[in-house]
């Protein structure tokens, strides 16, 4: 039985420039949006809806036995999109915690979505999220890489000091791949979308700095796979690649 205080919404729109039409390519005989939907429902942490703004979509996702949630058009993010589906899925304000999982992430694990839970067992914790160390130079000076920057609570857990697109920290030692699968606490996903977008955020292009600047704190847990994110005709091959071997 999943836990009806947790919320898996995965956020998925046609609208993306550089692959038109994303979530519904086709992946193994199935729309991307559903390989998404299944691993989120396969990781049983919570209730899990498509939050979306394409009628194809949520019909895609019924016809696969899931629950869409149909939203606004004009959400500038995603996590925009997901406050709303939260607050037409649970009026009542029974979850506590809300989950966004990106709907361009067709090879996540099972693991990576539990693993994104446990900071939030620590009351001072307003957002959980995921890193990876990086091992390659290519990922290492790539913009696309967005690097977590933290300290070290011991074990697997950092609590982020900053997110960029730069190669950072400079010298000696690990450098993290941050991966956008984020857990809200209730609390905290109202107040980032009451939230203008910050000076960092607006400078490096990410979101999460938002919460930052504001005081909010981000916690994240060290796993050792970085699911593929499906930007491009060339992620769509490897992510067909990948899931034609599993």
């Amino acid at each position: 039985m999943t836990d009806p205080r947790i919320l898996v919404l995965i956020p998925a729109r046609m609208a993306s420039t550089r692959l038109p039409g994303k979530p519904l390519k086709d992946i193994v005989g199935l729309p991307m949006i559903i390989h998404v939907l299944r691993r989120a429902q396969e990781a049983a942490v919570g209730r899990v809806a498509v939050a979306t703004d394409t009628q194809e979509i949520a019909d895609a996702v019924t016809a696969h036995g899931g629950v869409a949630v149909m939203t606004s058009p004009s959400h500038p993010s995603g996590s925009d999109r997901i406050h709303e589906a939260m607050q037409k899925l649970d009026p009542g304000g029974q979850a506590e915690i809300v989950v966004n999982l990106q709907g361009d992430f067709p090879t996540i694990t099972t693991d990576n979505i539990r693993d994104v839970l446990p900071p939030l067992e620590d009351p001072a914790v307003d957002i959980a999220t995921l890193a990876s160390q990086i091992h390659t130079e290519e990922e290492d000076l790539a913009p696309s890489v967005v690097k977590a920057i933290g300290t070290s609570l011991g074990g697997k857990r950092m609590r982020a000091l900053y997110f960029t697109r730069a190669t950072a920290p400079t010298g000696d030692g690990p450098r993290y791949h941050h991966i956008g699968l984020y857990a809200y606490r209730r609390a905290a996903l109202e107040r980032y979308v009451s939230l203008p977008p910050s000076p960092l955020e607006l400078q490096e292009k990410l979101e999460q700095l938002r919460a930052l600047e504001a005081g909010m704190r981000i916690d994240f847990t060290i796993v050792d796979t970085v699911p593929r994110g499906v930007d491009t005709a060339a992620d769509l091959e490897t992510a067909r690649s990948i899931l034609s071997k599993s």
